[in-house]
């Protein structure tokens, strides 16, 4: 009787911890949409900029499937073991370059080039909730150059607050497809209930909008929801054992070193430039190959709703420039 007894609480044990978050099937949330805006105007030293990365605009939509994926595509992208929570998501943004000066048409080759994307994200989040790891793939498509609107959305937004018109959109670089695959795996490493957690991550991007390797430790603190419970959770109300826990509040810590082998924002050929112009500057055209940054800031969630805020700094994108700062606010909604 008491093996039959063992084997009964050690199956129902390890159900309940795989199953943690669909333990609420009629509450818990299927659907997450998210605005995010980057910008160098928002930032917390007071000190705002347009130039360099300036502009990054994304229209998310995450979501969980009842039943399994019936996409060829889907089905191709890893899981992190059978019981994972598998989050969806499909993504359009928009990303822009400039240079300091956007008062002057001339070309500036001593500074970053006008440069704008376009693309579409379809990605899978796999979390394994009991062994605490998880499996991102995103597949990017899109286009490079005019047909990105970056010119056109820059100039609409400066008229609107009444802000200098840019000019210099001629120099942008010129226009091609982007088409890319991004693989990220994060692992907790440490956790202290749940006030203090570091986890490790690594991303690999390859294809022609870019070629890089990441590499960071990700640390939160506050009062949050296990990070490995769900991608939904981290971002509204949770479960702590039976109880709902409606509000939530941590800060986030993020520093990254990159390696980058192509980065088609800041390096290509301008859509107006003839054969043998390349410019006498040359180090201005090249990347910078190692990259760091720290990203840092906050998210506050309250049932459905959540804001995040999060600064980064980062060291130049091309060689011999300079480094530069961004803010991102976030609003997300769940159902």
């Amino acid at each position: 009787m008491k093996p039959f007894l063992l084997f009964i609480i050690f199956n129902f044990t390890g159900i309940k911890n795989d199953m943690m978050y669909a333990q609420h099937p009629g509450i818990s949330p299927r659907h997450l949409f998210r605005i995010y805006e980057d910008n160098d105007f928002l930032n917390i030293s007071g000190n705002g900029t347009d130039n360099s990365y300036t502009n990054g605009l994304s229209l998310d939509f995450f979501y969980t499937n009842k039943k399994p994926s019936r996409s060829f595509i889907d089905r191709l992208m890893p899981r992190a073991g059978k019981n994972s929570v598998n989050v969806f998501g499909w993504c359009l943004t928009q990303l822009m370059f400039t240079p300091n000066d956007i008062s002057t048409a001339r070309y500036q080759p001593d500074d970053y080039l006008y440069s704008g994307v376009l693309f579409t994200t379809h990605s899978l989040n796999s979390i394994n909730v009991v062994k605490k790891y998880s499996l991102k793939t995103e597949i990017i498509g899109g286009i490079h150059g005019p047909a990105s609107f970056a010119r056109e959305m820059q100039t609409f937004v400066h008229s609107v607050i009444h802000y200098t018109k840019p000019m210099g959109w001629n120099n942008q670089l010129d226009t091609y497809p982007l088409l890319n695959v991004n693989f990220i795996a994060e692992k907790q490493i440490m956790a202290i209930g749940q006030f203090i957690e570091i986890i490790a991550g690594a991303q690999l991007a390859v294809g022609s909008y870019m070629d890089a390797v990441h590499m960071y430790p990700l640390i939160r603190i506050g009062q949050m929801a296990p990070y490995f419970d769900g991608y939904f959770s981290r971002y509204g109300s949770f479960y702590k054992k039976i109880r709902r826990v409606k509000t939530q509040f941590y800060f986030i810590v993020k520093p990254e070193n990159t390696i980058v082998f192509h980065n088609a924002l800041v390096s290509g050929k301008r859509m107006n430039e003839e054969p043998g112009t390349f410019p006498k500057k040359e180090s201005m055209r090249r990347i910078k190959q190692q990259l760091t940054d720290i990203q840092f800031g906050a998210v506050a969630a309250h049932g459905n709703f959540s804001l995040s805020y999060l600064q980064t700094n980062s060291t130049c994108f091309n060689e011999g420039l300079y480094h530069h700062n961004w803010g991102n606010l976030s609003l997300f909604y769940q159902w």
